[in-house]
């Protein structure tokens, strides 16, 4: 009778681990992207934010001071950091020779006429043209405020 009852409690063939491995591999190969994707929706969504507040800020310092600040050390951000861990760029475009560093749309127009502040986006680089490969992810202020959002998208 000892014998018949071990035989009721076998483990897990070889066969049966192989098929559970290949089950959570496809869970996993499905969930990781969708968690990816949400990941980057959350940065970008805190990118949007702290760039509407800094704008906030700079504006006010203009209305105190007149003029646009020359860097953002000046307003009290100049640690501030992105999602990513990158500094945030600013750009005062009334600075002699500024003009020509300038984010710029498909039409090579700046898309600001007061200053630039934007976020490099997950890949921590990027180039004057919002066209440009390097730009696609970033997350850029323009219109003079009235947009901030992915620069793909602009």
């Amino acid at each position: 009778m000892g014998g018949a009852a071990r035989r009721g409690h076998r483990g897990l063939t070889l066969i049966e681990l192989a098929i559970a491995i290949g089950l959570v591999s496809v869970l996993l190969a499905i969930a990781l992207p969708s968690y990816q994707q949400y990941r980057t929706k959350v940065r970008n969504a805190q990118a949007k934010k702290d760039i509407a507040v800094m704008s906030s800020l700079i504006q006010n310092y203009f209305v105190d001071a007149r003029e646009y600040p020359p860097s953002l050390g000046a307003v009290g951000l100049d640690g501030m950091r992105d999602p990513w861990g990158n500094p945030y760029r600013y750009l005062n475009l009334a600075d002699r020779g500024a003009r020509g560093h300038a984010r710029k749309d498909h039409s090579l127009v700046p898309i600001n006429t007061d200053f630039d502040l934007y976020s490099m986006g997950a890949d921590g680089r990027s180039a004057p043209p919002l066209t440009a490969q390097h730009s696609r992810d970033d997350i850029v202020r323009a219109n003079n405020g009235a947009f901030v959002g992915l620069a793909s998208e602009y």
